[in-house]
């Protein structure tokens, strides 16, 4: 009983973030605002200088370390 009650809870926390985008919405969506990086180019460089300082390689990035120059 507990479990099947642990299911239900489950499934309806999952489910209440799904949810239709209307037409009329989808404005708002594409706004810069909306975005995870608003300046992607920005946050590509900081991206490149932080793994460069940490003489650490990401996974966008090419070889690490060094002055970050290049």
């Amino acid at each position: 009983m507990i479990s099947r009650f642990l299911l239900i809870l489950a499934v309806n926390c999952v489910a209440q973030g799904c949810t239709q985008v209307k037409v009329w919405e989808r404005g708002n969506l594409a706004k810069s605002e909306m975005a995870f990086t608003p300046d992607p180019m920005q946050e590509k460089l900081h991206d490149h200088i932080y793994h460069s300082k940490e003489a650490s390689q990401s996974v966008a990035a090419g070889a690490g370390g060094g002055c970050g120059c290049n």
